[in-house]
């Protein structure tokens, strides 16, 4: 690998573990708080170089918003500040889910209830002002704008991560025929300082290790652990809420833990700001085969994360190749405008429609959607007023 760094681990890791402490919602959610603080704020991608790793990552297997932040900072600040941005992003959430699992306090009540709900509504107006933002941006005319609408319907024809995939792809077949446009310029945007020679080696150590760890798995405790998570990161494409039947078939199924533990979790762990990935570490502490406890946690977190950002180095240094190419350039317009849809319809679904229950809830999203649109106030402080605002509402 070589390195062209722009920036620093530490400013990365900074930018990260702010964004690790505030960035409730989900993936639609991150990408929204992703574009918010790195072309917005910090200027470190235009939308169009935004646009285009999000359509990258959409295809990979594995969590999208943390496969994002992880190349965000290997290009800010090469192998370095990829493993800060995991870390920033990754570790806050985990930690609290560990504490969790050895027996912290759960998250019951109407209190608590209220401000899970509150954060939804954070969820909404964050993906709201994203979509309104990349729209701008990725769909300026009619033609992307169309292609915007049928990604849409495509997703509603075929569903689930069918219709998500197919949906992009069907964005770059069309860009291909309807977006090509003489001497159109490259995104701006820093490289990735990957080569390709490293890609390969990733793309052969994730097949490898996908291959070759259910051969070994019944040889120690701990790899059996690490096999479970890493084919539970490998085989899901979207990352988030599309995990969870592979991760309870991986540990209720094995007997690993009751169900009544695995569902305790997955309600904590849609309080927490962060990948919902992070649920693996609640999993592998609360594991009731060893490795478990602190071990067995970290075992399960690196476990899950590791196939998707290997996918990405593998994926990285070509996609950057071929952002040069004319027709390259065509697809990926069309694949932008096909996000642009695809967040669209998250936005709608479940993003709304599992928050907005009331005129009330309309409200408070519409309030928060103002206050970060129009009045230009930090995220946090929508996160802590609408959090606040569930709460009380909770209560009442």
């Amino acid at each position: 690998m070589s390195a062209e760094q722009t920036g620093s681990p530490g400013e990365v890791f900074g930018a990260f573990l702010k964004l690790g402490l505030t960035s409730f919602g989900g993936p639609i959610a991150h990408l929204g708080y992703f574009r918010d603080e790195f072309v917005s704020r910090r200027g470190w991608f235009d939308d169009k170089s935004y646009g285009d790793l999000v359509a990258l990552c959409q295809f990979l297997p594995g969590p999208a918003s943390s496969q994002v932040g992880f190349a965000i900072g290997l290009m800010r600040a090469g192998p370095l500040g990829a493993a800060a941005a995991w870390a920033g992003f990754t570790l806050p959430s985990a930690i609290l889910m560990v504490l969790i699992a050895l027996g912290a306090a759960a998250l019951n009540g109407d209190l608590a209830q209220g401000v899970l709900h509150g954060l939804k509504l954070v969820a909404v107006a964050v993906v709201a002002q994203a979509v309104l933002g990349m729209a701008k941006s990725l769909t300026p005319d009619r033609i992307r704008a169309g292609i915007a609408v049928l990604a849409v319907l495509a997703m509603v024809v075929l569903g689930g991560v069918v219709g998500q995939v197919g949906a992009i792809v069907l964005g770059i077949a069309l860009g291909l025929v309807l977006c090509r446009e003489a001497g159109a310029e490259v995104a701006a945007g820093p490289k990735a300082p990957v080569s390709r020679g490293f890609g390969i080696f990733a793309l052969l150590l994730f097949v490898g290790l996908l291959v070759v760890l259910p051969l070994v798995a019944g040889t120690n405790p701990g790899v059996a652990l690490f096999d479970a998570f890493y084919r539970a990161g490998a085989l899901v494409f979207g990352g988030g809420h599309v995990v969870l039947p592979l991760l309870e078939a991986g540990t209720v199924g094995q007997g690993w833990l009751s169900a009544d533990t695995f569902l305790a979790g997955y309600g904590a762990a849609q309080a927490m700001p962060g990948p919902l990935f992070t649920f693996a570490a609640y999993l592998g502490a609360a594991s009731s085969v060893p490795p478990s406890g602190i071990l067995g946690a970290g075992i399960a977190l690196v476990a899950i994360f590791v196939p998707g950002l290997l996918i990405v180095l593998a994926a990285l240094p070509f996609w950057q190749g071929l952002r040069g190419n004319p027709l390259a350039q065509a697809g990926m317009r069309g694949a932008n405008a096909a996000v642009v849809g695809v967040l669209a319809l998250a936005l709608y679904d479940p993003v709304f429609t599992s928050a907005v229950l009331s005129p009330l809830d309309f409200a408070l999203a519409l309030a928060g959607f103002v206050a970060l649109v129009s009045w230009k106030l930090p995220p946090l402080a929508v996160v802590l007023a609408l959090a606040a605002c569930g709460g009380v509402l909770g209560v009442l």
